[in-house]
């Protein structure tokens, strides 16, 4: 039976840090970094192009710290060394599978990555490299959800794939309300006024003025990433 037609040919994929550790926990998880890096692997097999941002929040939290009293900025570049844990534990799985995968960081530490580059990161990408994004922004106060909407614009993925512990976009929190309804399809602008904290306002602004759909989906669920990128109704897409 021959394969579905891939619907998107090159995507950005946000893994938020908590997805690599067991449960709620903290830490790298090594059997979860392996799930992931299968998906990732999965991906790479259909030909599509695609290039990962990470989050740090199994590590550490830049704004919780700043609640506790650090200075805001000081936690947020914190939070950004901790992505770029995230980001080699990640890259050190995928290549133990046979995945060619680049690191480029925001906050250059050229022993360990490279500096991020948009014209190479797109060239890792024609050449069928998997690109790790990793320090967010490089700058403070601006999340790694918002850093994926940026890097996504820039490599000109068609799709962002938000990876989370819950099947889609809900009106409360599925996990808490049991009677929180689940949205197949919703635009930007309900995301942002209904305060559904999926993305935050910054990086789900950026994909509506530039058009850049958001599919938010459990990445605990084998083989979702697959799915969508067949063209299977998973999870929540926004857009409008």
């Amino acid at each position: 039976m021959d394969q579905a037609p891939v619907k998107w040919k090159k995507v950005l994929l946000k893994i938020g840090g908590e997805s690599l550790a067991e449960g709620e926990g903290y830490g790298i998880s090594f059997s979860r970094v392996r799930l992931v890096a299968a998906e990732i692997k999965d991906v790479k097999d259909l030909g599509v192009q695609i290039g990962i941002m990470v989050g740090g929040g199994n590590i550490f939290r830049g704004e919780a710290a700043s609640k506790g009293g650090m200075d805001r900025a000081t936690g947020d570049y914190m939070g950004m060394l901790a992505t770029i844990l995230n980001a080699l534990a990640l890259q050190d799985t995928l290549e133990k599978i046979g995945v060619v995968t680049r690191v480029q960081t925001a906050i250059e530490m050229q022993e360990i990555a490279e500096p991020y580059i948009r014209r190479r990161a797109l060239r890792h990408l024609e050449k069928g490299r998997v690109v790790i994004f990793a320090g967010g922004t490089g700058n403070p106060y601006f999340t790694t959800d918002t850093a994926a909407a940026l890097r996504g614009l820039e490599i000109e993925a068609e799709v962002i794939l938000k990876a989370t512990k819950v099947e889609g976009i809900y009106s409360s929190d599925p996990l808490k309300d049991k009677k929180a309804e689940k949205f197949d399809e919703i635009s930007y602008t309900e995301v942002i006024n209904r305060r559904l904290g999926i993305m935050d306002a910054t990086a789900i602004s950026l994909c509506m003025d530039n058009y850049l759909p958001i599919i938010v989906f459990n990445l605990q669920k084998r083989g979702n990433i697959k799915r969508i990128l067949l063209g299977e109704k998973v999870g929540t897409i926004v857009g409008g």
